[in-house]
């Protein structure tokens, strides 16, 4: 079995040579395709329905800088074993399922405005 097998493999390299093909090579890839390969894919944060409605409602316009910020924010909570999580952001605040990736709710601190109570959370991150 063994001898078979050796002369499966060096037929099969003889082919691929004749063909222009080298067995052990693989066809180089960038440095940024390698990285991309090997990193898993991370999944950006969502938005429940009524984070969505409350941005629009009070006109919290998101930078693409902000949703990166986000995505590093959920991912160290989650490092660090948070379940609900409060994120603040400058002068923004969310409820995030970490576990979901999920935006639960969001607001903006208004000048003046009352203080702002939090429940059922376990844990926050003031960036």
């Amino acid at each position: 079995m063994k001898i078979e097998h050796l002369e499966k493999s060096a037929h099969f390299r003889q082919v691929s040579q004749t063909a222009g093909i080298h067995p052990n090579r693989v066809a180089p890839r960038s440095f940024k395709e390698e990285l991309q390969r090997k990193l898993p894919r991370a999944e950006s944060v969502k938005f429940s329905a009524h984070a969505a409605e409350r941005l629009a409602s009070r006109n919290i316009v998101l930078t693409e800088r902000d949703l990166t910020r986000l995505n590093q924010a959920v991912s160290k909570m989650a490092e660090k074993g948070g379940k609900e999580s409060l994120l603040v952001m400058g002068d923004l605040a969310f409820v995030v399922s970490v576990q979901n990736k999920t935006i639960i709710t969001a607001m903006e601190q208004q000048p003046g405005s009352d203080a702002k109570v939090f429940t059922n959370i376990d844990s926050a991150l003031i960036m």
